[in-house]
């Protein structure tokens, strides 16, 4: 399994991940298109499509600054789930020896609650930081969402430079 980086929507690979992107999150979760073209040649961005050989596999999209990875989004294509490619994805973002941040939705139905039980045995840690990501869209509101990380919980510092780092950086042209 590989990460392969797309700096473009030239890309030819652009639309497909687009449309899995799409299909994976909810519109107020959602860069718009733009917004998406503008940060994909951004140093700090990994637009990473991820591949098993020829098969494409999913796609891990984050921001690596030098303290930590922040997961913006992650998703695997419903095709190719119950291969394990969600756990070896976090596998190899963990080889890169640093903090790794992610969000997810509170743990209100079955869905979500699958999904922190992923992240958990994956090694992630659920942070008790009362936790608003900033809207993607003009118009909405922010969303609660629970901070997770790995290997360990986050002090407190550590939440309020990626908290910074997110509303300054990752949201700030959208």
């Amino acid at each position: 399994m590989n990460f392969v980086r797309m700096t473009s929507a030239e890309d030819p690979m652009y639309e497909v991940a687009r449309a899995l992107y799409k299909m994976s999150f909810p519109a107020h979760e959602q860069r718009e298109e733009g917004g998406q073209r503008q940060i994909m040649d951004t140093p700090d961005y990994h637009f990473d499509l991820i591949y098993d050989g020829e098969v494409f596999a999913g796609m891990i999209l984050y921001w690596q600054t030098e303290g930590f990875l922040y997961v913006e989004h992650f998703c695997i294509d419903p095709g190719q789930r119950n291969q394990r490619y969600g756990q070896r994805a976090l596998e190899l973002l963990k080889e890169k020896g640093k903090t790794l941040i992610l969000e997810i939705d509170p743990p209100t139905d079955e869905m979500t609650k699958r999904r922190q039980g992923f992240y958990e045995r994956a090694g992630f840690h659920v942070n008790s930081f009362s936790h608003v990501h900033p809207p993607y869209r003009q118009g909405n509101q922010g969303h609660d969402l629970v901070v997770m990380s790995w290997p360990s919980k986050l002090e407190q510092a550590v939440y309020e430079e990626f908290d910074g780092y997110l509303k300054n950086v990752v949201m700030e042209d959208v």
